[in-house]
């Protein structure tokens, strides 16, 4: 198989190795593999086994996990509404919660009730179940009203 330019994928996605949490391998990996390479042809082009590369796989995907919390939890410490959505909690009632927040601290919401129990429950992942919050989340909104979700 032949495989893209990986220094091509790089440069194209600015990747920067200086400023990255990645490494230049778990960044070529992640390349190769999010354009559809597997991971056995990427290991016989970097003369490695494919154990080796889905170990680099996976610790770049837990690395760019990490960026993603780190980056939540700075824009949630900034965010001038942050409210704690409890366990057992409907979601149905969260759209209100928010609002009142906003409300309090004079920041626009411009999401729809459903829309905002959309976002929140994609966001959630499994710590929402069908209607019913099952693990804690953290719900804020910037000044932008931009909404962010932490589990």
């Amino acid at each position: 198989m032949s495989l893209p330019d990986v220094d091509e994928l790089l440069d194209r996605a600015g990747f920067n190795a200086d400023e990255s949490v990645l490494t230049r391998r778990q960044a070529e990996v992640l390349a190769l593999r999010e354009h559809g390479a597997p991971q056995a042809a990427i290991a016989e082009s970097l003369g490695t086994s494919r154990a080796n590369v889905s170990n680099v796989e996976s610790s770049a995907r837990e690395n760019v996990a990490k960026a993603h919390e780190t980056v939540a939890f700075a824009e949630a410490l900034a965010a001038p509404v942050t409210l704690s959505v409890e366990t057992g909690t409907d979601l149905y009632d969260v759209p209100n919660e928010v609002y009142s927040a906003c409300d309090e601290s004079g920041v626009k919401v411009s999401k729809t009730a459903p829309e905002l129990m959309k976002q929140i429950s994609d966001a959630a992942g499994d710590a929402i179940v069908g209607r019913e919050v099952r693990r804690e989340i953290t719900v804020s909104v910037g000044s932008d009203g931009t909404v962010r979700v932490r589990r």
